[in-house]
C-alpha cells in the first residue's frame, strides 16, 4: 500500500508541475514569417512652384516660365462610384514583408497624380523666335497655353518599409501599425500641352525619376483586411518630355494624402 501511495503521489506532483507548460505549448501557435499585401486607395495633392524650361531648337527658342503654379484633379470628390475607378486619382500599393518579426519589408508603390498649371500671369526669360526675350505672359487656354500631366503625373517608387506595432487586441482582431517608407523609381507621365498656340501629340512616355518618403497608420481588422492613412513627400524630375517642336523639363515636390483599403496575407513557413 506504501509504494501505491507513493506512486500516486508522484504522478499528481508530475501532473500538476507539468500541464501547464503542455497547455501554454498547445496554445503558442506558430505564425508565419512572411506577409504579403495589397491596397487600392485615392489621394489628394499639392505642388511646389516649379521652372518649365522649354528648348524649341527648331523654331528658334529656348526659354523659361518661372515659378509655375500648379494644381491637382482630384476626381473622386465629383462622384467616385458614378466614372471608372481607375480616372480619379488612384493608388495602389503592391507589398512583401520579408521578416514579420522585425518588421523589413519591400513595396511596389503607384501614385496616379494629376499635374496642371494653372491659369496665371507668368515671368518668361530665354530667347523666343531667336530674339531675347524677359517678360511675362498670360498662361491661360485663351491666350494659346495649357500644360497637363492630366491623364497623370504617374509616381512609380521601389520602396523599402519598415513596420512596428503598437497594438493589437487578445484575439487579434484589431491590430494598428505605423509604416515607414523610402524609395525610388521612375515617372511615366501622360504629356498634354499648347505653348503659344501649338499643341504636341498627348501620349504617355517614361519622362524622369522620382523620390519619396512616406509615413501611414495602418488599422487591420480580424487579420486579413485594414485601412490606411498615408502622408507622403515626393519630388520629380521630369526631363525630356514631348512638346509641339522639341522637349520641356522641370522638377517639383509633391505632398500627398492618401487613403487605402487593402487585404494581407501571411505566407512562408511558420516559426
Amino acid at each position: 500500500m506504501y509504494v501505491l501511495n507513493r506512486n500516486v503521489t508522484k504522478a499528481f506532483f508530475c501532473l500538476f508541475f507539468t500541464t501547464p507548460f503542455v497547455v501554454k505549448a498547445q496554445n503558442t501557435t506558430k505564425k508565419r514569417k512572411h506577409e504579403f499585401y495589397f491596397s487600392w486607395g485615392y489621394n489628394k495633392e499639392w505642388y511646389t512652384h516649379s521652372n518649365l524650361k522649354v528648348s524649341q531648337p527648331s523654331i528658334g527658342n529656348n526659354y523659361t516660365l518661372k515659378q509655375i503654379k500648379a494644381h491637382d484633379h482630384p476626381g473622386w470628390d465629383e462622384g467616385l462610384f458614378s466614372k471608372a475607378l481607375s480616372i480619379p486619382q488612384y493608388n495602389y500599393r503592391l507589398g512583401y514583408i520579408i521578416d514579420r518579426k522585425k518588421g523589413w519589408g519591400v513595396e511596389i508603390n503607384f501614385d496616379h497624380t494629376k499635374y496642371i498649371i494653372s491659369d496665371q500671369k507668368a515671368a518668361i526669360t530665354g530667347t523666343l523666335n531667336h530674339k531675347p526675350v524677359d517678360s511675362t505672359v498670360m498662361f491661360n487656354q485663351a491666350n494659346g497655353f495649357s500644360y497637363f500631366l492630366n491623364n497623370g503625373a504617374n509616381f512609380l517608387l521601389f520602396n523599402l518599409t519598415k513596420r512596428w506595432n503598437f497594438y493589437v487586441d487578445e484575439k487579434e482582431n484589431v491590430k494598428l501599425d505605423f509604416y515607414a517608407k523610402a524609395g525610388i523609381g521612375p515617372v511615366i507621365p501622360h504629356v498634354e500641352n499648347t505653348l503659344f498656340g501649338k499643341s504636341n501629340d498627348p501620349h504617355f512616355q517614361l519622362g524622369g525619376w522620382n523620390v519619396g518618403l512616406e509615413g501611414a497608420i495602418r488599422a487591420t481588422f480580424f487579420k486579413y483586411v485594414y485601412l490606411e492613412y498615408a502622408n507622403k513627400l515626393d519630388y520629380a524630375r521630369y526631363s525630356g518630355l514631348k512638346i509641339y517642336e522639341g522637349k520641356a523639363r522641370q522638377g517639383f515636390g509633391t505632398y500627398e494624402m492618401i487613403l487605402n483599403l487593402g487585404v494581407t496575407f501571411p505566407v512562408g513557413r511558420r516559426e
